[in-house]
């Protein structure tokens, strides 16, 4: 049994064929138990009817207020455990969801999608801006990650329940998800999918949102392995140091050798801190 739950917010020209492919592919897979749930995140035209009329139990917000509280609110409603999420502008492979619902049998927490082709590059601006993201998630986690902020997955209600209110309520959601679920040790796969040209006009607004995933990845670390960033601020600081003591020895100059002296005292004590805020977010924990 399966909950299907799309996030939606000015989608008519998309969200009917969307919710027709789903339904179409899990009969097909002879999934007799699911449902599809399309949550209206306050569209102003009219994508809940379009949604309805193809078959879909639809959830209105009265305005938009994000696509991860839209993913909430389906995942809060939904009725099965195992629940599938995807978008609605068809870019993603609705016919994969019977592979990724096979894989995630074999014991995985999650399994994502991990998008490839030139529609998933996108420009020349947001391509680059991507793998920054991608390898501070990389960084975070401490492992390979393809696609850290996939709209295609399959999880467990049960499982991410306890993660949601820690989750962004923005674009953000896929990549705090991620980090949630590796920070914590849960089993994480990933299947290679096409991903395709959008029906209609992108939501995303690159700089807000990509500074928002950057924000959001700052606040995982914290909240999951504080001492990471701590580490992180101590490296930048003994790394000024280094190049302080190297400009007062190369041309003898008394201001880098104190400049350098104290960044490395503030890298001690920075990772000092770290080491406290670790010690408490394991006290905190138990």
């Amino acid at each position: 049994m399966v909950s299907v739950i799309i996030p939606a917010y000015n989608e008519s020209n998309a969200i009917g064929l969307t919710v027709k492919s789903v339904k179409q592919v899990l009969v097909n897979a002879n999934y007799e138990g699911f449902e599809i749930i399309v949550v209206d995140d306050g569209s102003s035209d009219d994508t809940a009817d379009k949604a309805r009329e193809a078959g879909a139990c639809v959830i209105q917000h009265p305005h938009n207020i994000g696509y991860g509280r839209a993913l909430k609110t389906g995942i809060i409603e939904s009725k099965f455990d195992t629940v599938v999420i995807t978008d609605s502008d068809g870019t993603y492979p609705i016919d994969q969801i019977p592979l990724l619902l096979q894989l995630y049998t074999k014991g995985f927490d999650m399994i994502v999608g991990a998008r490839s082709g030139n529609h998933y590059k996108g420009s020349a601006i947001k391509w680059p801006m991507r793998l920054l993201l991608r390898f501070l998630v990389e960084w975070t986690a401490g492992r390979s990650i393809p696609d850290i902020n996939s709209g295609l997955r399959v999880f467990s209600k049960k499982t991410i329940i306890s993660f949601l209110p820690h989750l962004c309520d923005t674009f953000s959601f896929t990549t705090s998800m991620t980090l949630a679920y590796m920070m914590t040790g849960r089993f994480v796969g990933y299947q290679n999918i096409s991903y395709e040209e959008r029906i209609g006009k992108s939501h995303v607004k690159l700089w807000s949102d990509s500074f928002k995933t950057l924000q959001f990845i700052i606040q995982a670390i914290a909240y999951y392995n504080p001492l990471k960033l701590f580490m992180l601020l101590s490296m930048f600081c003994f790394f000024i140091a280094l190049i302080s003591v190297t400009i007062g020895v190369l041309f003898n100059i008394a201001t880098g050798f104190v400049m350098g002296v104290a960044a490395i005292v503030s890298s001690i004590i920075i990772f000092s801190i770290g080491l406290l805020a670790e010690i408490l977010r394991q006290i905190l924990s138990k």
